[in-house]
């Protein structure tokens, strides 16, 4: 398989600060991969590196063959690119539907990276509390329905690669278990996804690839086959 998604010697600033330090990895199409670490490995930033949203990189990042490193972050989501932040970032003056109904879909863009936008209604499908909940502020959804309306708001889009920041954080564990089966239904219909998580037990059955970080580093990367031989250590760098 081609790889979606090839990050090289990635460096990565805030200011002064200088966050990651040569990140090397790739994705291919159709894989879920995993970025595991401890809070400030360097993972969120990976990804916010990835969009454009860091203030200095070096390095290379190419999406689908094509280098992305210099285009601003507008061009880089129209590459093929569905980011699920952390903070979720539901508008609180619109309803759910209207949270859900407002990304813009994406041009063809040739490669397979952008395909048709999810119908509403495979979405509600998928995510049947957003239905019930459609004409309710977007902000008084619970935190586990605001979750799933960022993750469907994506899938508007017709993005095909997915960059998903520790959707699992804070919520009960139904609606954790909720987001792996749609993870993989996703996976199912062709969707490339890129997983941030610090819960390893959300990510471990997800997971075709699992990279580990360190300081701004990947200093393990391993198949979903070696995942019980590396499991003390994962218990090293993650404490599960």
């Amino acid at each position: 398989m081609a790889d979606v998604l090839s990050v090289t010697g990635l460096n990565a600033w805030y200011g002064e600060s200088h966050i990651l330090h040569g990140v090397d990895f790739a994705v291919r199409a159709g894989e879920v991969v995993t970025l595991l670490g401890r809070n400030g490995s360097g993972r969120t930033t990976t990804l916010r590196s990835i969009m454009g949203l860091v203030g200095r990189r070096a390095g290379s990042i190419k999406v689908g063959g094509g280098e992305t490193l210099r285009l601003p972050s507008h061009r880089i989501a129209r590459r093929g690119i569905g980011y699920c932040p952390e903070e979720r970032g539901i508008f609180s003056t619109l309803s759910a539907d209207e949270n859900l109904r407002l990304p813009p879909a994406l041009k063809p863009t040739g490669d397979g990276l952008v395909g048709e936008p999810m119908p509403v209604a495979e979405i509600h499908a998928m995510f049947p509390n957003l239905k019930e909940r459609a004409a309710s502020p977007g902000t008084r959804l619970s935190g586990g329905e605001q979750q799933m309306l960022a993750v469907a708001r994506i899938l508007r889009t017709g993005a095909r690669l997915l960059l998903l920041d520790e959707i699992s954080e804070g919520l009960a564990p139904v609606i954790v278990q909720k987001l792996g089966e749609v993870i993989r239904t996703l996976k199912g219909k062709g969707y490339t996804i890129v997983l941030v998580e610090q819960n390893f037990r959300f990510a471990a059955p997800l997971a075709d690839r699992f990279c580990v970080m360190e300081h701004g580093r990947i200093v393990e990367s391993f198949e979903q086959a070696e995942l019980e031989g590396n499991m003390a250590m994962l218990r090293e760098y993650l404490g599960v």
